[in-house]
């Protein structure tokens, strides 16, 4: 007997949506803790600030939770808007943000990450800190430059008097987001205002001008008020509570810093033009402004504003360095649950054999990153007190700044690489780390700026090459290729000195080297071995131009063990 049509046209329809069914899909990279999963963080916080652990540890579960991972995605999604003026009329260069941001923001000053060093009395503060800010560039960078910036900005409000409130109120841990004046706000956002059209990176062409105002009472201490007239190309975090900027005093470059409300409650005269629409950064916003009749606190001695900032810009730097490498190791981790839980050709993508050195060479290369961007921060804690680690940190700063911001972009690559065209879409994250990836290597002075500096303090000061050298010396005749490295890298320095045409070569040298000394005190014999094989002088064809090409020094057992060492989200 013949089946009905209407029976024959319902099996069609079964058959046509058994299509439907998702299968062979990665897993979403959650459910894990990026701290306590993450072997090279928990040894570098017990060597360096154990105190500090359980603080990473909550810190750290964020990065895998789905309801965080969804805020930085809507943050993300629904971007800022400039509103110049309120309904009814009245000039206010506010910007609105969707709720995702403030709670990110609020979760991140909960957690401490501008200001845990600042805080605490403990050893190790610019360490545990410089931790917690790697997690949080694995939960969503846009915050992360408001963060940094905090961090940043401490330095400069302890050298004014002027400006101890705001020192103390960088400290706080509950976010507002409000116009109220300094002293009524549990805590403070701090941007920076520096560049100008015509400069870029060279602070000395600022055309902006300041005129002496007046000196008067400021929360209990003798302000010196200037009025600001002039245009600063870049302004990141438009809608913080104040700003570090530079301005002219009879041709002399000046510190001051710009409360966005004044004390008496009315607004300044800070006049957002346009925010830029960025590659990548999206959640944050960065801006063109406009000063006229701006008042502004000196910050320092008229004409010694550049030797003032610079005075921040070691801990910018640093949490630059440090950014890039928790962004390199959020690449990875999605790089490695999408590669582990995907499947291709009878087994999970992740046990293919050129699957395996791709993945072992992006996990070598962010350890590397990650414990050479500690040791700045362990430099950072004692330089007050130790010449050897000043010395180091001045170098050592802008080499690891230059060389992990410029190594971000390549992991994210390759990252994405790991997903095909699933990373490609917005609905990745892949996506938004992969656009995110070059922004820290032109923020705070480019790939150039940074290899000048390196150079520059060199010139001033050989003891920093000494310091260079004395850092690596102990591990000298432990393995024949690290010798290597050393004795290219002091080579280069000297013809570097002669030549600023060799500053780049020379700074990556000075980078791999400091890498290679972590690694070999710190790291596993394999992570070490693969490094030193692979990066070094004298290894030319065992290693190409992309990850995944490293040769005959590495084989598939070792370098699954080193992925497994990597994975944070197994």
């Amino acid at each position: 007997m013949n089946k009905p049509l209407s029976a024959g046209l319902l099996e069609g329809a079964a058959d046509r949506y058994r299509t439907h069914q998702v299968l062979n899909q990665a897993q979403p990279a959650s459910h894990f803790n990026a701290f306590s999963g993450d072997v090279v963080l928990r040894a570098a916080i017990e060597r360096e600030a154990p105190w500090a652990a359980d603080r990473c540890a909550a810190l750290g579960a964020l990065a895998g939770d789905e309801q965080v991972q969804e805020l930085a995605r809507l943050a993300n999604r629904y971007t800022p808007e400039l509103k110049t003026h309120d309904r009814f009329g009245n000039r206010i260069d506010w910007v609105e943000f969707h709720p995702s941001w403030h709670e990110l923001m609020s979760l991140a000053w909960q957690h401490e990450v501008p200001n845990l060093n600042w805080r605490t009395s403990e050893a190790g503060g610019h360490c545990a800190r410089a931790v917690l800010s790697y997690l949080w560039n694995q939960v969503e960078q846009g915050t992360a430059c408001p963060t940094g910036m905090a961090y940043a900005s401490h330095a400069g409000f302890e050298a004014e008097p002027a400006l101890a409130i705001w020192a103390e109120k960088s400290k706080g841990t509950i976010y507002e987001f409000s116009r109220r004046e300094v002293g009524h706000k549990p805590s403070v956002v701090v941007g920076y205002a520096m560049t100008e059209k015509q400069g870029g990176s060279d602070l000395r062409e600022t055309q902006t001008t300041a005129r002496y105002a007046q000196s008067s009472d400021y929360h209990g201490a003798t302000a010196h008020w200037y009025e600001l007239t002039g245009h600063k190309w870049f302004c990141s975090v438009p809608q913080s509570d104040g700003f570090f900027t530079l301005a002219k005093v009879d041709g002399g470059v000046t510190c001051f810093f710009l409360p966005r409300t004044l004390p008496d409650g009315s607004f300044n005269r800070f006049f957002v033009q346009r925010l830029k629409d960025k590659a990548g950064n999206k959640s944050n916003a960065s801006s063109e402004v406009e000063y006229a009749g701006t008042l502004a606190i000196r910050v320092g001695e008229e004409g010694r504003g550049i030797r003032e900032i610079l005075s921040h810009a070691h801990l910018t730097r640093l949490d630059f360095a440090v950014g890039s490498a928790g962004l390199m190791r959020q690449a990875l981790t999605l790089a490695l649950r999408h590669t582990t839980t995907r499947e291709a050709f009878g087994a999970s993508i992740a046990e293919r054999p050129m699957m395996a050195n791709v993945l072992a060479d992006m996990a070598v290369e962010v350890e590397a990153a990650t414990l050479m961007s500690l040791r700045v921060a362990r430099a950072t804690d004692r330089m007050r007190t130790d010449e050897h680690e000043r010395l180091l940190a001045r170098v050592a700063t802008p080499a690891a700044k230059y060389f992990n911001c410029s190594r971000a972009p390549a992991i994210a690559n390759e990252a994405l690489q790991c997903h095909g065209g699933n990373g490609f879409i917005e609905e990745n994250p892949m996506a938004r780390v992969y656009r995110e990836a070059p922004l820290n290597s032109v923020w705070e002075g480019t790939a150039n700026m940074m290899c000048m500096d390196v150079r520059r303090a060199m010139i001033r000061d050989p003891r920093t090459i000494d310091a260079v050298f004395d850092e690596v010396r102990p591990l000298s005749k432990q393995d024949g290729r690290f010798d290597a490295l050393v004795r290219a890298t002091e080579r280069l320095v000297k013809e570097a000195l002669n030549d600023e045409f060799l500053a780049r070569p020379m700074t990556e040298c000075v980078a791999r080297v400091l890498q290679a000394a972590e690694l070999m005190r710190y790291s596993t014999p394999e992570v070490v071995s693969t490094f030193l094989g692979t990066r070094c002088p004298g290894v030319t064809g065992v290693w190409g131009t992309m990850f995944g090409t490293m040769g005959t020094t590495l084989v598939k057992p070792t370098a699954d063990r080193i992925v497994e060492r990597a994975n944070v989200a197994a």
